[in-house]
């Protein structure tokens, strides 16, 4: 099903009909500020196995991301953070980063396996932070990659649905997808480490 969305203004009734499918165990491919992701609520197993599944990615060695809807629903799914790492977050988020941090407890262990800690992030894009808001915790992601070896995601939602269609239960069309991922910190030590650049811009992150 290709659910469309105005990517400004995004219709409650259609953001309901796509929470109610994830909150029934359903896999949701949803726009964020980078590129196009899978997403099903972090309280499904069955819907992180099947991301797993379409990502061929044994599950056990599956470390995808969670989204939240804002800074304080972050902070409630990792350790408390320092003083400088706060005020980076709030600086930046919501924004194309992911951050890597230590997972608190109300992460499930199902989820986390071996790991401790978890890339986390607060997508700025009106559908994703209306779906985050309507179900009220946050969301497993994984992007959609694409099958072309130079392309490497893909931007365009109806070709995802034409791709995804009998994989999914829904395609939300937020309207065209980026190019680029997500910048990847990890701010597990006392200073951010780049691990991927990536739309976000990283000047004055760093000490020189």
């Amino acid at each position: 099903m290709l659910l469309r969305i105005h990517p400004d203004n995004p219709d409650e009734r259609k953001i309901r009909q796509a929470v109610k499918i994830l909150k029934q165990d359903g896999l949701v491919v949803i726009p964020t500020d980078t590129v196009y992701s899978f997403a099903c609520e972090l309280g499904s197993a069955k819907g992180l196995e099947r991301i797993a599944r379409l990502k061929e990615i044994p599950l056990n060695k599956a470390h995808f991301s969670i989204a939240c809807a804002d800074l304080s629903q972050l902070s409630s799914y990792t350790r408390p953070l320092d003083n400088w790492l706060f005020k980076l977050m709030r600086k930046t988020l919501p924004g194309p980063y992911t951050f890597i941090l230590p997972a608190s407890s109300m992460v499930p262990k199902w989820f986390m396996g071996k790991r401790k800690n978890i890339g986390i992030r607060v997508p700025d894009h009106p559908v994703t932070l209306a779906l985050l808001k309507e179900i009220n915790r946050p969301l497993i992601v994984s992007s959609v990659r694409d099958e072309d070896i130079i392309v490497e995601y893909t931007t365009d939602p109806e070709l995802i649905a034409e791709r995804f269609s009998s994989q999914v239960d829904a395609v939300i069309d937020g309207g065209m997808g980026q190019i680029h991922a997500s910048t990847v910190l990890d701010c597990t030590g006392s200073e951010p480490e780049l691990i991927r650049q990536g739309l976000g811009p990283t000047e004055g992150f760093f000490a020189v």
